[in-house]
């Protein structure tokens, strides 16, 4: 064999090696990846729901001071004044300022309609500051109620109670709602006889009340100013989760 075939050989023995390395480095790897990836041949689905019972830890106010007068800038500091006022009580009750919001400020006309003619006059004017306001303490909702009305506030719309965190509340939900897939799965694959296998895939669809209205107090302009502490209840919350899991069959 001349030098030319022996260099020839060579570089083709070396060629085959390199394709053999490659295929066991990275060919094998992506194989098996590949197929994991599938979707087994045989497979167990089945649907649960979990459910937990809970007590809303938060809740939340709207309330408003409504003023009128013919003046708007002293109708600006008279309803500040006393929204100063509310500002105060709340922060003294433990409020922090970040869960107080306003969520409106409104002057508007009001218009006089004389008898002859379909023209309106601006007879005064109307200025209603709104604020919605979060109550951690549920122990201080009475108190935050009953306060509000000596101080001016003279519209106080209906309370809600809520989660402050409805990611705790649904996890405790979601576990439960697992564990009984996960039993109900094991019971089919053993009358089936078959070993089960991994999860397979998983979709959820749960539901979290939203805030529910529990008290409402009287609006308008007439409110009474009397200090009267409301009984305030948060009752309880179902928060449902259902999973539809898929097992693989072994």
């Amino acid at each position: 064999m001349n030098e030319a075939k022996l260099w020839f050989w060579i570089l083709i023995d070396a060629a085959l090696a390199a394709l053999v390395i490659f295929g066991v480095t990275v060919g094998m790897p992506a194989l098996v990846k590949y197929g994991n990836a599938l979707t087994p041949a045989r497979t167990v689905t089945v649907t649960a729901q979990g459910k937990t019972t809970a007590t809303p830890d938060m809740a939340e106010l709207t309330f408003s001071v409504v003023t009128q007068g013919t003046d708007p800038q002293t109708l600006s500091d008279n309803n500040n004044t006393q929204m100063n006022s509310v500002m105060q009580f709340l922060e003294g009750q433990g409020i922090a300022t970040s869960d107080i919001q306003t969520v409106a400020y409104n002057l508007q006309p009001n218009y006089q309609y004389p008898k002859t003619g379909t023209r309106g006059v601006i007879s005064g004017y109307t200025l209603t500051q709104s604020v919605q306001v979060k109550i951690r303490d549920l122990t201080k909702v009475a108190t935050v109620i009953g306060g509000l009305a000596p101080l001016g506030v003279n519209q106080i719309g209906s309370i809600t109670f809520t989660f402050s965190n409805d990611t705790k509340v649904l996890a405790m939900a979601r576990a439960d709602a697992l564990a009984k897939a996960g039993a109900e799965a094991a019971q089919m694959a053993q009358a089936a006889g078959m070993p089960l296998g991994s999860v397979v895939s998983i979709t959820e669809n749960h539901y979290i009340p939203g805030p529910q209205p529990m008290y409402a107090a009287a609006s308008g302009l007439g409110v009474s100013t009397a200090a009267v502490a409301p009984n305030i209840q948060p009752g309880s919350e179902d928060v449902t989760d259902t999973v539809t899991v898929v097992y693989a069959l072994q």
